[in-house]
């Protein structure tokens, strides 16, 4: 599992990019620890944590940028 923090022009960490928590898809989390979104590499798309597609291709940091706000 691999874990990628998504920072601020500040260099605060707004949250993470976790790949291999979940089977084929790529979860984004808040630094509050609340998943927001995941993205599916078998279809390429985004979505939001209610499995609504945001955007297709991976869509995340931008997704973590839009909530932590």
């Amino acid at each position: 599992m691999a874990r990628q923090a998504v920072r601020d022009f500040y260099g605060r960490i707004l949250g993470f990019i976790d790949d291999g928590m979940y089977s084929n898809k790529v979860a984004a989390q808040l630094f509050t620890g609340e998943i927001v979104g995941f993205y599916d590499e078998s279809r390429d798309v985004t979505t939001d944590f209610y499995g609504r597609i945001i955007c297709t291709g991976n869509g995340l940091v931008g997704l973590i940028e839009s909530k932590a706000q």
